[in-house]
């Protein structure tokens, strides 16, 4: 047996440490073979991603990039966790969300979510959801004292709240057994509909009344749901939380709560978005933000936020909803990560409708999977540590207290809403992103990238209208979604899609990978491409196009064989009837209408290409 050193094996000690020049060094070799000549910096920063708010993460991160000290578990600012424990001892909360106006329905999935691993319940009340006068029949035998509710009521926060105060009651639920949120939140609807608060009274007495005699109960929820859904940054999402909570704490304090007491009185939401690591980082800001209010406010120890996270409903697509399921599953990862107390994962027919029971079941699973199977609760705040965490979380909160500051200076949260401040502030945000989107910068796989045209719908029974009137609610593929539409219509009145034809030239090899561009491009836009034959030239172009039932076509080939052919190829298919010719690639060649090529204005293309083709 060979008996090891007292000191053990060496390891990496013979080889020497490796230096961020050294690495930066290598980075311009890589570079350099790909056209860029850029040096130190400059080459780091080739590499470098630009995201909303004026943030931008690097592709390294060293002990170099500092950020200020996380501090503790359940001690201030509250960075790592509201509680010694993490937030999440022995997992999450599993909150599962219902929408649907029928009490006897809601009733039936609720009792089965609960059976099978759900472990809170979120009821959404009054025109967008159930009947006041339903809660009843849709909590019919939910053991109330052992499931957490939190409601959702918009304008009908009060009824709803005291009739959910009577149901304990008569089921002799003890106060102190009580646990959830009545879910009042005036700016929050004021947001989704437009309706001006006029007074806080009502919500100050449920406020009251909860820390009198229910200790477990929160009056208020900050939603932060309403300017995700409006386009709103990360950044612009927290410092409107922010400054929405801040007005709540003032109106609670005006009313006669302490401040300790206004503080426990607020459950905040915010959206987890596929982005895991922009989710990680927002979750640990809000609560290193909602920390610093606690102190300036006098009650350092209130400061531990309550957190329930939503995936995103900004990032669902209609089209391959399928794909929902995955974009769900990173969001929830990063909620969980990321320390939220409680999350919801939305099923993946949400935008379609009410889901079913199939949607429910995959969207419940999917925390229970992340628990259960890859024991991500067992860990306190996972992500804890890294310098690219640190960093963005610091990034983030600094951005987001800039935005709280300035809607502060406009009066605050209701005063911005009523001004268009808040309202065009986030328009020019999402604006933006629209454009990343059209561009395809941003790309939504089933939609934008790789959609497959001959998808079976999947179809729901709708649910019920959501509040209108406020800001607006946009989603990642409603242009894509409109172009889509438009082809449908098409199919449904001529029994046939529009059509490209795709005029590859020479091997397959040449043409491949730009055919295959053009083919996802344009049925993006719901229109059939037809790639037959495999390979054309000037004599079998015209009657190849003719065959294809197509009225636009598009050369598809290398850039050596455009130079040979591409303008012949174009001359003959305009002879054969072509309103349109395109181009995959760049290049300036006679006869060649349109190029298309990465990062072109895809909804732009695809637009004038339908009107073009005459669908309506």
């Amino acid at each position: 047996m060979t008996v090891l050193p007292d000191d053990g094996l060496p390891l990496a000690a013979e080889f020497p440490d490796a230096t961020h020049e050294q690495w930066q060094r290598l980075v311009e070799g890589v570079l350099r073979k790909s056209g860029k000549d850029v040096s130190g910096t400059a080459a780091e920063e080739a590499l470098s991603t630009a995201l909303e708010d004026g943030l931008t993460t690097r592709p390294l991160y060293t002990a170099r990039d500092v950020a200020p000290d996380a501090g503790l578990p359940g001690f201030a600012p509250f960075v790592r966790g509201s509680v010694p424990e993490g937030n999440t001892p022995g997992g999450w909360d599993v909150r599962q969300r219902y929408a649907s106006a029928d009490p006897a329905r809601t009733n039936d999935a609720v009792l089965t979510d609960l059976e099978n691993g759900v472990t809170s319940l979120w009821l959404t009340v009054g025109p967008a959801g159930l009947p006041v006068s339903g809660l009843e029949r849709a909590l019919g035998g939910v053991y109330l004292d052992l499931v957490p509710l939190a409601l959702d009521a918009g304008d009908q926060a009060g009824p709803a709240a005291r009739e959910l105060l009577r149901l304990y009651e008569a089921a002799g639920v003890a106060d102190d057994a009580v646990r959830g949120t009545l879910g009042a939140d005036p700016l929050g609807h004021e947001a989704r509909t437009g309706d001006k608060v006029t007074s806080f009274n009502e919500v100050a007495d449920l406020a009251r009344l909860c820390g009198e005699r229910y200790p477990g109960l929160r009056a208020l929820t900050v939603d932060a749901l309403p300017y995700h859904e409006a386009g709103a940054s990360a950044a612009q999402e927290l410092g409107a939380s922010l400054a929405t909570s801040v007005e709540y704490l003032r109106a609670l304090h005006d009313a006669g709560l302490s401040v300790d007491k206004a503080f426990a009185q607020l459950e905040f939401r915010f959206a987890a978005t596929a982005d895991q690591f922009l989710t990680i980082a927002k979750l640990r800001a809000a609560r290193r933000l909602w920390a610093r209010v606690a102190e300036v406010s006098g009650a350092p120890a209130a400061g531990a936020q309550r957190q329930h996270a939503v995936t995103s409903p900004v990032m669902m697509t209609r089209r391959d909803p399928w794909v929902n399921m995955l974009r769900t599953t990173v969001a929830c990862l990063g909620a969980g990560v990321g320390g939220a107390n409680a999350v919801t994962v939305l099923p993946f027919d949400h935008e379609l409708g009410l889901p079913d029971a199939f949607a429910r079941r995959i969207a419940r699973n999917t925390s229970t999977i992340l628990l259960e199977e890859s024991h991500l609760a067992r860990v306190i705040d996972p992500a804890g540590g890294s310098w690219y965490v640190e960093r963005l979380t610091d990034e983030l909160a600094h951005a987001a207290w800039d935005f709280f500051k300035e809607i502060e200076r406009a009066d605050g949260q209701a005063a911005a809403l009523r001004s268009g401040f808040v309202g065009d502030r986030i328009a020019a945000t999402w604006a933006e992103r629209k454009k990343k989107l059209a561009r395809r910068r941003e790309p939504i796989t089933g939609v934008s990238e790789f959609p497959l045209l001959t998808e079976r719908p999947v179809e729901r029974e709708p649910a019920p209208a959501a509040p209108s009137g406020g800001l607006p609610r946009v989603r990642r593929d409603e242009a894509y979604e409109e172009l889509r539409s438009r082809s449908d219509a098409h199919l449904a009145t001529t029994g046939a899609r529009p059509k490209v034809f795709l005029a590859a030239l020479g091997s397959a090899a040449a043409h491949t990978a730009r055919a295959t561009f053009a083919s996802n491009l344009f049925m993006a836009g719901g229109i059939e491409p037809v790639h037959d034959p495999v390979s054309v030239d000037a004599e079998t172009a015209a009657e190849a196009f003719a065959a294809s039932g197509a009225t636009v076509a598009c050369v598809c080939s290398s850039d050596a064989l455009y130079a040979e052919q591409a303008e012949e190829v174009a001359r003959a298919l305009k002879a054969a009837g072509a309103l349109c010719v395109f181009l995959a690639g760049r290049g300036e060649f006679t006869d060649i209408d349109e190029y298309v090529f990465a990062g072109c204005d895809a909804v732009a293309v695809l637009t004038t290409t339908l009107d073009r083709m005459g669908v309506a």
